[in-house]
């Protein structure tokens, strides 16, 4: 009798432990949503904005640059020697070339420029998802944005498990059969494996 109460015992305690363990608390938010409320978004986005008007600012000058010698080169190049005119067509080409050149450049500038003011504030939004699903027990929290996990307690990796559900063998190329699942010539591929 008391070996049947003892077993009832820990099968109800069983039983509640795996309830409390997979009931798993999972939140989701617009992390878009989130960040565009924010005051350091706003910042961020004038001084990436000061700073590509920087940067038009010299495409212009360059660009204005170019068209004036290029006027001059125009209207003076029926009268040019030879010799000078060949110097003033590289010349253009050369200044034409440092203006794409810079084009190029600037827009590389320009993004790292977007990233390097966008990522505190991204850091901020998530430390604060972070805190919240810590405080309130979540197990995760979906970004509906994106679809992707912004936050996670530690679990276990399966992939090693799935791996070797799948058949699959590491360092194998993919013309390799595995399993032997490849049907012969003419005949019908072997049955699936239950």
């Amino acid at each position: 009798m008391k070996n049947i109460l003892k077993f009832t015992i820990v099968g109800v305690a069983i039983v509640i432990s795996s309830f409390t363990a997979t009931a798993q608390k999972i939140a989701h938010i617009n992390l878009d949503s989130l960040i565009t409320l924010m005051p350091e978004k706003r910042v961020a986005e004038q001084a990436v904005q000061d700073y590509a008007k920087q940067l038009e600012e010299q495409v212009t000058t360059m660009q204005a640059e170019l068209k004036t010698k290029y006027d001059d080169y125009q209207a003076k190049m029926k009268d040019m020697p030879e010799v000078v005119r060949a110097a003033k067509e590289k010349e253009l080409n050369d200044l034409n070339q440092r203006l794409q050149d810079f084009q190029q450049q600037a827009q590389t500038d320009y993004q790292k420029k977007t990233a390097e003011l966008s990522k505190p504030v991204y850091e901020k939004a998530k430390k604060a998802v972070d805190a919240v699903a810590k405080e309130n027990a979540y197990k995760y929290v979906l970004d509906t944005s994106t679809g992707l996990v912004l936050y996670s307690e530690p679990s276990d990796d399966i992939i090693a498990l799935v791996i070797k559900k799948l058949g699959i063998v590491p360092g194998a190329t993919p013309a390799t059969p595995l399993n032997n699942t490849m049907a012969p010539k003419g005949g019908t591929p072997p049955p699936a494996k239950k």
